[in-house]
């Protein structure tokens, strides 16, 4: 069995700050908050003994820090590779747009359409079943390569939550949003079931 942590980088914005729909285009660095949300998650992973075989992020900065400050108390030097289908998606008009104007573009509705069923609303450049296929890929791969492993990997919202899609079992009734700082367990097992274990936790 091949276990995976899938991990939403931390805040890239600070209380007070105004808070915009950051996509794969806006490469923005973790926040001071972001960066005590990555701190947490290396603090919970060693107290509950949690070891990491290998490690994988996007190309953003705020994927990359998170990742290295977790594996900055793990045991051994763990490679940190970069996936490129793990970098955020593209939010089209309402890349970097503050989120009431987002609102005011696309409505309540399509907003809602994404958060729960992960429907892109127009002009966001996200093909669903594309990233699913890579999820499916990911997951596949990982038991062949990776068997008894257990694996890091750190990606954003708007990718995080097409992995539940690509799942075997199901996602039962957890939300497809993965919240920052926080993380989901998946296991691949020895006949290719994927299986989510927990989703949204957060230290």
């Amino acid at each position: 069995m091949t276990r995976i942590y899938i991990t939403r980088h931390g805040n890239t914005f600070d209380k007070g700050d105004v808070v915009t729909r950051v996509g794969g285009r806006t490469d923005l660095p973790l926040s001071s908050s972001g960066l005590a949300q990555a701190e947490a998650l290396r603090d919970h992973f060693e107290q509950n003994g949690i070891a990491f075989d290998r490690a994988f992020c996007s190309p953003l900065q705020r994927t990359k820090k998170t990742a290295e400050v977790v594996l900055a108390s793990q045991v051994g030097d763990i490679e940190l590779k970069v996936l490129p289908f793990l970098v955020e998606i593209d939010y089209g008009p309402d890349e970097n747009k503050p989120e009431a104007d987002v609102v005011n573009r696309i409505g309540e509705a399509a907003l809602k359409a994404w958060e729960e069923e992960a429907v892109p609303p127009a002009g966001w450049r996200v093909e669903p079943a594309a990233v699913i296929g890579r999820w499916e890929e990911f997951f596949a791969n990982a038991r062949k390569k990776h068997g008894n492993e257990t694996i890091l990997l750190v990606t954003s919202n708007g990718i995080a939550r097409f992995a539940l899609n690509a799942l075997t079992s199901g996602r039962g009734d957890h939300t497809l949003k993965l919240k920052t700082g926080a993380y989901g367990v998946v296991d691949v097992d020895d006949e290719g079931g994927v299986h989510l274990v927990s989703w949204n936790v957060r230290p």
